[in-house]
């Protein structure tokens, strides 16, 4: 593959992420994106995502169980795991410190064309208060033509993320304000209360 990849992110997965973090406003979250490779091998599809840690994030047992356990589920859906999303503590902060990239790696090992989402917390803020943007309220870094994350959309030939649905922040507002964010289930409940299911299959209907 010569150039950059797309992303699109469909809008279920692209609300999970934002839900997580909103419910754990002073914590560190992250989460698995899950997809596949669409078009002409240029386009990575992100279908999936599931909300994984909002304490300790960094460690590896609980880590390495839960991407097992989601790797095993949605293989029989034809979808393996293609990016990591990851929300710093700090409202002021967008730096992609050491544990996003050191998780994010251990999935390009596996699939060189990962995405990693950060978000954008000023972005979401200002989506919350004036409802007007469209554009995803999260920053995309690849890691496909060079040694290091970087950060797409500097220039006109790099890597876009772009959400499938373009009414999606406005589904996200009114989820939000209906305080949907309280019913996310993440790895850390899972694994505390194994009744509390991190698929959130409720979370939609």
């Amino acid at each position: 593959m010569g150039g950059e990849s797309n992303y699109e992110i469909h809008q279920n997965a692209y609300i999970k992420l934002i839900l997580h973090a909103l419910k754990h406003k002073t914590s560190s979250v992250n989460g698995a994106l899950l997809g596949r490779i669409s078009g002409n091998g240029d386009n990575v599809e992100i279908i999936e995502s599931v909300p994984l840690f909002h304490s300790q994030i960094g460690l590896l047992p609980p880590l390495e169980i839960s991407l097992i356990m989601i790797e095993e589920y949605y293989a029989d859906k034809g979808l393996s795991i293609v990016g990591y999303f990851h929300a710093n503590e700090g409202f002021d902060d967008f730096e992609v410190g050491n544990v996003a990239k050191n998780i994010a790696d251990h999935i390009y090992k596996y699939f060189p064309q990962a995405a990693l989402l950060l978000l954008d917390n000023k972005k979401l803020e200002a989506l919350l208060k004036e409802g007007k943007d469209r554009s995803p309220v999260m920053q995309l870094y690849t890691k496909e033509v060079s040694r290091c994350w970087k950060l797409a959309g500097a220039d006109a030939a790099s890597s876009s993320l772009k959400i499938k649905e373009p009414s999606a922040n406005i589904v996200l507002l009114d989820y939000v304000s209906s305080g949907k964010w309280k019913d996310i289930v993440d790895f850390d409940d899972h694994l505390d209360d194994i009744n509390k299911d991190w698929l959130n299959p409720e979370l939609f209907k």
